[in-house]
């Protein structure tokens, strides 16, 4: 391998004058900047078990009530990246949020996009621009960038759900930023239904603009009868795995983050191949165990892990008579805009 010159070697009043211009030499930090074969990965495998982060959760109810909090999170953050920057890889941010009965979390809008996948609880919804989706266990609900979206509860138990955006990505870009709103009027004819079964979508003429979300809620309930419907008209397929999507056009349901819903057959282990994005894996039934590079968690209901990059990941079912059920979030569809999405085998 080529070797470079140091900053160092550099005579000081050289130095001083390239300071004094804004200028910096390049080939110092080079391969700090570019690696050889692999990136400088940051993120690190780690596990967040909702056995302990709940009570945590639930002491932030009497702590700090929802009008002095706008939104009562708690934020996974990866110690790679720092806890400070709150990020669970570089491009995704996690945080459990909480919403007692009776409370309402006031509307507002903002560039990163946001999903929610539901842990726990019933009887409260999200409102997106006037559409109001209510959340079950397991369900995924879509705020993309600049929608108009409120909380509200309206049961008698603690809900609680998983935010998954792409604030790091937005907020290293100098484009993150948040609008408050007023109370929306809840639309009576929300587009659910219409979107419901696959293979079938609206005629054209009530399609939406291409600049919309023609889905929001993405019911648990379906998205589970459709895994297990294709473990079993498909025995021999690799990954019993669905992604969430655009029901108009068949693209990733966001323009940054993908997600997908995996199910590990009894006894079933799964070796994931290396792929250039990190992933998050959310434990919504079952238990799992998860394997890359020299860390393994056990991932018991509603635990949340991340994984970096460029490593093979593996996946096992821990019953030998139930299927598991996972949520996985990655930035595939951002790196394949750019290009340098790949799979390493």
């Amino acid at each position: 391998m080529l070797e470079l010159g140091r900053l160092e070697d550099l005579p000081e009043d050289y130095r001083t004058a390239l300071a004094e211009q804004n200028l910096v030499p390049l080939w110092p930090s080079l391969r700090a900047v570019l690696p050889p074969r692999k990136p400088a990965l940051r993120t690190r495998p780690i596990r967040w078990t909702y056995a302990s982060l709940r009570p945590l959760l639930l002491r932030t109810g009497q702590l700090t009530p929802i009008e002095r909090a706008e939104r009562r999170v708690l934020v996974m953050a990866n110690p790679g990246h720092g806890l400070e920057k709150m990020q669970a890889t570089s491009t995704i941010y996690l945080g459990m949020q909480l919403l007692l009965p009776g409370e309402w979390a006031p509307a507002h809008k903002h560039t990163p996009n946001a999903a929610r996948m539901i842990v726990e609880g019933n009887g409260a919804y999200t409102t997106v621009n006037g559409e109001k989706c209510s959340m079950e266990r397991g369900d995924l609900i879509l705020t993309p960038t600049g929608q108009w979206h409120e909380h509200g509860h309206s049961g008698s138990q603690p809900v609680i759900w998983l935010d998954v955006l792409d604030l790091p990505l937005v907020y290293y870009a100098e484009a993150s930023y948040v609008i408050e709103g007023q109370a929306q009027r809840t639309d009576s004819e929300a587009t659910e239904q219409a979107y419901l079964r696959g293979g079938v979508v609206p005629a054209p003429r009530f399609i939406r603009s291409a600049a919309h979300h023609p889905m929001l809620r993405y019911p648990w309930s379906e998205v589970r009868q459709a895994l297990l419907g294709l473990a079993r008209a498909q025995p021999e397929i690799d990954a019993v795995q669905l992604a969430y999507v655009n029901p108009e056009n068949g693209d990733d349901c966001q323009k940054i983050l993908g997600f997908s819903a995996l199910m590990l057959r009894p006894g079933e282990h799964l070796q994931l191949p290396a792929r250039s994005s990190a992933m998050v894996f959310h434990q919504i039934e079952g238990a799992a165990d998860v394997t890359v590079e020299d860390s393994r968690f056990r991932l018991a209901g509603a635990d949340t892990c991340c994984v970096p990059g460029y490593a093979p990941v593996g996946l096992r079912n821990t019953s030998a008579d139930n299927p598991a059920f996972l949520f996985v979030a990655d930035d595939a569809p951002f790196q394949k805009k750019l290009g340098v999405y790949e799979v390493r085998s």
